[in-house]
């Protein structure tokens, strides 16, 4: 089954594949076809965000499913930011720790007690007939007091799932992959893909 996803991150795609090893997927990158480009994501919903990326990509791959994700980290002491602009937090072009910079300069000025905290995951996946499914996953958490661990990206060194001491970098792969937002979303979906296999 063919699939392509509307992202060029890389730790995104990994996380799919590794969740979805022994399906018979043929899965690709948006950025593997030379005339598509990301589209403004402009609205104020993760779930309408990733469907404005799946729909950019599903007129051009109409053939075959289409997969859009958009998510992000809401922090309690930030009035849920950075959220669906968790990816430009700290700018247009800012890297992962400049944005996890910013998150934990904003805390320490805003409210450095309240660090409760979650990841949002809102997957949007268009099928070639044309139908279109909605997953949600989210993982509660806090913000760590200090940066740590070495794998992850994104915020992954400062978040701290719930009934855990240590945050999703020092954790690893395997665990993020048993119970964060995004794995949550795609199981539903890689779920609901069986039947249909």
């Amino acid at each position: 089954m063919e699939i392509w996803f509307a992202t060029f991150n890389k730790g995104k795609i990994n996380e799919f594949r590794n969740l979805s090893q022994g399906l018979p997927l043929d899965l690709h990158l948006a950025s593997e076809i030379a005339t598509y480009s990301s589209p403004v994501e402009d609205a104020d919903t993760f779930e309408a965000n990733a469907r404005i990326k799946a729909k950019s990509l599903r007129a051009i791959k109409d053939e075959a499913w289409v997969l859009a994700e958009d998510s992000g980290l809401e922090v309690d002491g930030l009035d849920k930011k950075p959220g669906v602009y968790s990816a430009r937090y700290a700018g247009d072009n800012a890297s992962d720790m400049e944005n996890v910079a910013k998150v934990m300069k904003m805390l320490r000025i805003r409210s450095p007690k309240n660090r409760k905290a979650r990841f949002i995951c809102s997957l949007v996946a268009i099928s070639p007939e044309g139908e279109e499914f909605v997953f949600n996953g989210s993982v509660e958490g806090e913000i760590s007091q200090k940066v740590a661990g070495q794998t992850g990206f994104g915020y992954d060194p400062i978040f701290v799932p719930e009934g855990e001491s240590k945050t999703f970098a020092d954790l690893g792969p395997a665990f993020k992959n048993k119970v964060s937002h995004r794995s949550k979303a795609v199981r539903a979906f890689i779920e609901m893909l069986k039947d249909r296999l």
